[in-house]
């Protein structure tokens, strides 16, 4: 019965519907049902045809765009806040299978296992359908993304992933400057990574001006 749900919410009907199940099997529950199959392998590949269907579609939709911008947004649309805004979008959370241990601390809400399940479920859409049909579903998710607007206020979130790619770093932002009236405040961030400056920015607000902190970050980096 939930598959039936799962796949009217998704608006695609699988003819192997054990992809679907694998798709939505964590390890720990695997595990704990003796189970020789999970998720993981089908993540990695979601990972990649998530990856490719977002480069094709900026790369043919942003011509101007130059390559620099692209890998920005591109980072945006595919960290792991994104992907789980997208899996919430479809409730994917309460269909993840958990093992006891995993659901009872919270393991259908976290983002790192929520994430890595809607990777594998397009990966599962992809195997079953190809690569039209998994164009279709990524799509359905990336092009409101983009038209929201979300893009350029979250360099913060982009400079994080990035960052925590490597153990032990640690990153802060600093308010070093407050010019104008009160009626017209501009704010200068900086971005502290190691105890090192690694960019500094300006806004209207505290918040703009540490994204723009994060965004000169990320050029450096």
């Amino acid at each position: 019965m939930w598959k039936a749900d799962f796949q009217k919410k998704i608006g695609y009907k699988f003819k192997n519907e054990g992809l679907l199940e694998t798709a939505l099997t964590h390890s720990s529950y695997a595990n704990e049902n003796k189970l020789s199959y999970n998720n993981e392998r089908l993540e990695f590949l979601g990972d990649s045809v998530l990856g490719f269907i977002t480069a094709d579609y900026l790369y043919n939709s942003f011509g101007k765009v130059r390559e620099g911008e692209l890998t920005k947004i591109k980072a945006f649309l595919v960290c792991e806040s994104s992907l789980f805004g997208f899996a919430k979008e479809i409730g994917l959370g309460e269909y993840i299978l958990l093992g006891r241990g995993e659901e009872q601390t919270g393991g259908s809400e976290r983002p790192s296992v929520v994430s890595d399940a809607f990777e594998a479920v397009i990966a599962a859409v992809f195997l079953d359908g190809g690569i039209k049909v998994a164009r279709s579903f990524v799509l359905g998710f990336i092009v409101p993304a983009i038209e929201k607007r979300d893009i350029d206020e979250d360099y913060k979130t982009m400079l994080q992933e990035l960052i925590q790619k490597e153990r032990g770093n640690s990153v802060r932002y600093e308010l070093i400057a407050e010019t104008g009236p009160d009626h017209d405040k501009v704010f200068t961030a900086a971005v502290i990574l190691n105890g090192k400056v690694v960019g500094e920015g300006s806004g209207k607000s505290k918040k703009e001006a540490q994204q723009s902190a994060a965004k000169a970050a990320l050029e450096l980096l």
